[in-house]
């Protein structure tokens, strides 16, 4: 009997190992994996090669997985509205906004319509995350055990949290909890709490050949992101793409980047691409009406169910969602039930976003950017036809300028409405400009090119605001005049120590301290420091601790005009320095509580440290980290190291966001580039690569990048197929 059992459980093990081996999905993705080939130079950045578009796809998002596949599932945790299930309750209004722009059946539908082509992508995508988790069963998610190709339709477009992320979801769980609006003081908190938390945007600088050493145009790509937001990559096909730069995890396009022939790198706009509609909503027969112009329609009603996490177990909560034509109800103004709306082309918005990697020249690019759905950015270009661009903004609707767009509208008068885009002619645009320079740091676009900027009055007020910042000023002053660039020099140049802001705050501080006859003795030696400071930062100026506390201090406490810039706050503090005395004497005092001396050199305070994978990184003083003498956008600094102040127990500077990956390109009948990433490459301690990065970021020493196949083999320490073990 024995021996009958054993051979009976042989032959039931024998058919379970057939069935996996003859699962025709797994078989499909061995054969798609066969095609592919990833090589990873001495700096672990994956290089992709695969015979078609959707090859290089598969195998792009199997090499993310490997790098960092905890912000790979994060981001489709969030963008498919599933937050709650992993955070639990107090992340049900994100899952809320989520669902209100899109539904799961919405996105599918919005797969099913996509073009063949896009769909291939879109199923690529999704095997080659799959393909790593099976191909991994040590790997535990927190969430999504299987991808499917309709997620990429709620993540289309890349940048740092796209238009949805505008959307409070304080005011909708305001709304969808009572139908109420916020307290006015709840409201200016919030408005208080965006107003001083890290600046965030980027710097795009294109140089054109007439001020180049070599003759080349050049480009310098710097978004200023969170750390690790984005990984750096190369991405092949015999399809025609050849493309290289950062991938928001998760994604299967080359966000910011460069190809042999073209470069492009994306800055957050002014330029209004959202608008709220008051709605007038009538109650008729049980059901709800909007009003538009003379007629009632209905509002479009449905419920959503949504999953949390609670201390015992799963729980759910159903919630109604309204919408109109103009976009979903999120919130209320002036007792009205209000709309947002914004760019909402998943499928477009996909499209654009990976031909953008495959575009040879001007005119292709220039025909690529009149899908018109890259909403939230402006775009700095240029290419080896020597050809430097700028495009302020994408997508952006028409409007009746003669009401104020700026602020919630009328949504029942159809004047309010939207009247289709403008056609990229329409809108801001900057093509070779005689001065040889364009920039953009998330600054008024009528500065980009010096004195042969656009000019205000030639356009709607809504196309952007006239708002300059320390950055962008930084950027003009050191462009001017100028000429003989290097990848080098322009490298030098996107880390210049000068901080602009601080020449606009110190010297009203300084001049306060002098006018007094009884000058306060404490405030003495560190008004000295900072009269003799040349207003650079360094990782040895005591002036620049004392600057960058003092500024932030002021910001926090001291009274100033409402609804004003970063710039203009600075400007002002430092025309009325009348709190300044008493904020510097806080600010001493501070210091020598959390370190026993004033005298903190930055590089003592402001520190870099990376102690795990962990999306939020917790600090840690009395763990290793290392000084960083750059700072924070908000001072002009264009290489901006930005920090966060909520961590528990540490109290030096830890950087979070800013200069994340960066690229200078240099177009020419080769292109050439150098990279830097924070860090590392991959999000996994125990790689070599999670901070084979850090000196060289910190000490401004960017490494080559390995684009022509001859030089990645050259520098390639592992060859492989996806699914292939050690």
């Amino acid at each position: 009997m024995k021996g009958v059992f054993y051979v009976a459980v042989f032959c039931l093990l024998m058919a379970c190992g057939s069935k996996e081996i003859m699962n025709p999905e797994v078989e499909k993705w061995k054969a798609q994996a066969a095609e592919i080939e990833i090589i990873r130079d001495d700096f672990g950045v994956p290089h992709i090669y695969g015979r078609t578009d959707a090859d290089a796809v598969f195998g792009l998002l199997y090499a993310q997985c490997e790098d960092d596949f905890n912000r790979v599932e994060q981001n489709y945790i969030w963008a498919t509205g599933r937050l709650a299930e992993v955070e639990g309750e107090e992340a049900i209004y994100s899952d809320l906004r989520a669902k209100l722009f899109m539904t799961e059946e919405e996105a599918k539908a919005n797969y099913e319509k996509s073009p063949e082509w896009l769909k291939e992508l879109c199923d690529a995508f999704a095997d080659g995350i799959n393909y790593y988790l099976y191909t991994h069963p040590e790997v535990k998610p927190k969430l999504l055990t299987r991808f499917e190709p309709w997620m990429p339709m709620y993540f289309s477009e890349g940048s740092i949290g796209g238009d949805i992320e505008r959307i409070s979801t304080k005011k909708i769980e305001s709304f969808y909890e009572s139908w109420m609006e916020l307290p006015v003081m709840e409201l200016l908190e919030i408005q208080k709490k965006e107003e001083m938390a890290e600046p965030q945007g980027s710097n795009g600088i294109a140089i054109s050949g007439k001020l180049t050493k070599s003759g080349n145009a050049m480009l310098l790509i710097n978004p200023h992101t969170s750390f690790y937001f984005r990984g750096e990559v190369h991405v092949v096909s015999e399809e025609g793409l050849n493309a290289y730069g950062a991938v928001t995890w998760g994604q299967f396009f080359v966000y910011q980047g460069f190809n042999e022939k073209t470069g492009w790198m994306h800055t957050s706009t002014y330029t209004d691409v959202m608008d709220e509609f008051k709605e007038t909503i009538v109650k008729n027969d049980g059901k709800l009406y909007y009003q538009y112009g003379e007629e009632l329609r209905p509002v479009d009603s449905t419920t959503v169910t949504l999953k949390y996490k609670s201390d015992t177990g799963i729980k759910e909560r159903t919630f109604p969602m309204y919408r109109t034509h103009h976009g979903p109800i999120t919130h209320a103004v002036d007792g009205q039930w209000t709309a947002s709306a914004m760019m909402w082309e998943p499928v477009k918005a996909l499209e654009q976003s990976f031909v953008r990697t495959k575009k040879d020249g001007y005119e292709a690019f220039r025909e690529m950017m009149d899908i018109r759905t890259n909403s939230s950015n402006n775009t700095v270009y240029a290419d080896a036809e020597g050809n430097i661009a700028y495009f302020h903004g994408n997508f952006i609707p028409k409007r009746d300028i003669t009401f104020d767009h700026s602020e919630p509208v009328d949504g029942s008068n159809p004047q309010t409405d939207w009247q289709g885009l403008h056609t990229v002619d329409e809108n801001i645009l900057v093509l070779n400009p005689d001065n040889g320079w364009i920039q953009n740091c998330n600054s008024t676009p009528y500065t980009s090119a010096a004195e042969f900027s656009p000019k205000k009055e030639n356009y709607p007020y809504y196309m952007s605001k006239n708002q300059e910042n320390f950055r962008g000023i930084h950027a003009i002053e050191l462009l001017t005049n100028r000429k003989g660039y290097t990848i080098d020099s322009l490298i030098q140049l996107a880390h210049d120590s000068y901080l602009p802001a601080f020449k606009a705050l110190i010297p009203g501080l300084v001049n306060a301290y002098n006018s007094h006859d009884d000058k306060n003795p404490k405030l003495r030696e560190p008004m000295a420091i900072l009269e003799k400071w040349d207003f650079r930062t360094s990782k040895e100026s005591v002036a620049m601790t004392l600057a960058h506390y003092y500024g932030t201090a002021m910001g926090q406490k001291a009274k100033q005009p409402a609804g004003i810039s970063d710039m203009e706050r600075m400007v002002y503090f430092g025309n009325h320095p009348d709190e300044g005395l008493r904020v510097l004497e806080e600010v001493i005092d501070q210091l020598e509580n959390d370190f026993g001396t004033w005298k903190m050199p930055w590089g003592e305070l402001n520190r870099y440290q990376r102690l795990n994978g962990d999306i939020v990184q917790e600090f840690n003083d009395s763990l290793p980290s290392v000084g960083v003498g750059f700072a924070s956008g908000r001072w002009g600094a264009l290489a901006a190291y930005g920090a966060r102040y909520t961590t528990s127990g540490a109290k030096k500077i830890y950087g979070t966001r800013g200069n994340s990956f960066a690229a200078v390109v240099e177009f020419g009948d080769t292109v050439k580039a150098k990279t830097i990433l924070a860090g590392g490459q991959s999000g996994d301690p125990k790689s070599p690569h999670f901070d084979d990065q850090t000196e060289r970021y910190i000490n401004v020493n960017w490494k080559d990048a390995a684009y022509y196949r001859d030089d990645v083999l050259k520098r390639a320490q592992k060859t492989y197929h996806p699914g292939e073990t050690e």
